[in-house]
């Protein structure tokens, strides 16, 4: 074999193998992916899911990492099954100024099943950074994450709504639940 075909054809194997190990984009199970924060207040718990959050990451399937994490959602998109506490809710986050929140990851550190994802959340128009726990279930063409992370209101400008002169809980939990499917 001549050197210059010989080159050309290592290289070729070479930069072929490096794309199988690049980062790859994979699609969310809408039906199986939501978000849910949960309120406490002394009288009862509040708790309300949102079915429309779009999650993205990049993978690497082969060495099953995850290396990058993004999410948004719509405010408004949040059930709690009573329409008036909803409405309140959107008045008190200012959901016509502030429809959106949104996290970007600057860090995702795995250990087997668990996941550490550090990054930005904006909520209310202010940004501050979150630490997210996570339990990764890998399969061979499918990952389902679960995690959670507390926020406080205070720290994100929102004044803690009251019922009966009774505000609610200063701590804000969501609960991460996402599946992502590939070829």
């Amino acid at each position: 074999m001549n050197t210059s075909l010989f080159l050309v054809a290592a290289w070729m194997l070479i930069s072929g193998a490096s794309a199988l190990a690049q980062p790859k984009r994979i699609d969310l199970i809408k039906d199986a992916s939501t978000v849910t924060y949960q309120i406490s207040h002394p009288l009862h718990e509040v708790e309300a899911t949102s079915k429309e959050v779009a999650y993205s990451l990049d993978i690497d399937t082969e060495k099953k990492e995850i290396k990058s994490v993004a999410a948004q959602v719509d405010v408004t998109t949040f059930d709690s099954g009573n329409s008036n506490r909803d409405s309140h809710a959107m008045e008190v986050i200012d959901a016509i100024t502030y429809p959106d929140v949104r996290f970007t990851s600057t860090s995702v550190t795995q250990n087997g099943d668990s996941v550490r994802v550090a990054g930005k959340l904006t909520l209310h128009g202010v940004t501050k950074d979150i630490v997210i726990l996570a339990a990764a279930k890998w399969s061979s063409n499918r990952l389902d994450i679960h995690g959670d992370f507390d926020i406080s209101l205070t720290e994100f400008k929102i004044e803690r709504p009251s019922l009966l002169m009774i505000p609610v809980s200063d701590s804000l939990k969501f609960i991460i639940v996402a599946a992502y499917r590939w070829d």
